[in-house]
């Protein structure tokens, strides 16, 4: 779980867009009063077709950059203080230029990028921000100071919704969000960068779910994004399904719910471990039906043990397709046996008949 798991977010989710293109830190500390750099980008590759499916992010990354990300609209102290994160990194790279006896040119120096949801007229003004001429090819929304400052401010929301801005408008808010998760999903299966996107939206919504059990403030907002994520657990597997790749559908279940266990809870307990490999054969439908259940747990002690158990009954149900006292006493008795007894039977249990499985597990059928 993290505290700010929008933060999080935006910048795992530009290194991991960025990376081919070149060398990419999050987090990066400058100067002696330590401020963080959200994202500094190094091009390292030139890969002109790769940086075109980027399409406006894309453009942003032919030169050295740090991008500042903001999930609530940026005001002028944000600037001010990405600004200073900017001369102080420039002030880092021409000393050691001087130690090292090399010339730096203005574009090997570094760019700083504003992504702000929305930025009013009056802010713009007040720093003296500028829409670029059409004919230099940048989208509406992007704006910039004088070309020696080297600063420019993306307002996501005034983005046009094409999809050279797609990647850019994920880390917007509300419905421009929604509506670029909406058209991440539209890109075919096979897309390596819909994947990656996905994965970190699943992460993003656990860590959400996670923060909304103990910080209320926006969970109206966050609510609404989580409910946004949550179909796409169904479409991908849906999709996975259709095509007929059942290994494939299995596997990525199981990768799917390991990892938003472990984003939910932390490390996975042992007898939680257990179920992964049962669970994951549970159709598309109730494979997703269980991690919206599991996303509302509380985080603690109590929520991975209500979790635990809803992968036994829901493994067990799947064999049986039995509820009731049945359901439950089979259950009981599974969580109580040793996880080395308790992993041995469920490797068997596809081949146990009702008679045999409760033999093994110590109950009489009759």
């Amino acid at each position: 779980m993290t505290k700010f798991p929008h933060d999080q977010f935006a910048k795992e989710y530009l290194q991991e867009l960025l990376s081919p293109l070149g060398a990419v830190e999050t987090s990066k500390d400058v100067t002696a009063e330590v401020r963080e750099i959200d994202v500094f980008f190094q091009p390292t590759t030139v890969n002109s077709e790769y940086a075109q499916t980027l399409g406006l992010l894309g453009k942003m990354a032919a030169t050295v950059a740090i991008v500042e990300p903001f999930r609530n609209p940026v005001n002028a102290d944000g600037i001010l203080s990405g600004m200073e994160k900017l001369l102080n990194s420039r002030a880092q790279l021409l000393r050691k230029a001087e130690r090292e006896e090399r010339r730096l040119e203005l574009d090997q120096l570094p760019f700083l990028w504003i992504l702000t949801p929305t930025a009013s007229e009056n802010l713009l003004n007040s720093f003296g921000f500028q829409m670029p001429p059409e004919s230099e090819g940048w989208e509406r929304g992007v704006y910039f100071l004088s070309a020696a400052l080297r600063v420019g401010l993306i307002a996501i929301h005034q983005l046009p919704r094409v999809a050279d801005t797609m990647w850019l408008r994920m880390l917007g808010k509300g419905r421009v969000q929604q509506e670029a998760i909406a058209e991440l999903t539209g890109l075919p299966a096979d897309n390596l960068l819909r994947g990656n996107a996905l994965e970190l939206l699943y992460n993003l919504q656990a860590n959400l779910q996670a923060n909304l059990v103990n910080n209320p403030e926006g969970a109206i907002e966050d609510q609404e994004l989580v409910m946004a994520i949550a179909p796409l657990f169904q479409e991908q597997l849906q999709a996975a399904q259709q095509e007929g790749r059942q290994e494939g559908r299995q596997e990525q279940q199981r990768l799917i719910l390991e990892n938003f266990i472990q984003v939910r809870f932390g490390e996975l307990p042992p007898k939680m471990s257990a179920f992964m490999e049962a669970a994951s054969t549970l159709p598309a439908g109730e494979f997703t039906a269980i991690l919206l259940s599991i996303s509302m747990l509380s985080v603690d002690d109590i929520g991975r043990q209500e979790a635990t158990r809803l992968l036994a009954e829901n493994v067990v149900r799947m064999r049986w397709n039995e509820g009731g006292e049945f359901l439950a006493t089979v259950v009981t008795k599974l969580l109580e046996l040793p996880v080395e007894e308790l992993i041995l039977l469920l490797e068997q249990l596809p081949l146990l008949s009702r008679e045999e499985f409760m033999v093994l597990l110590g109950e009489n059928s009759g």
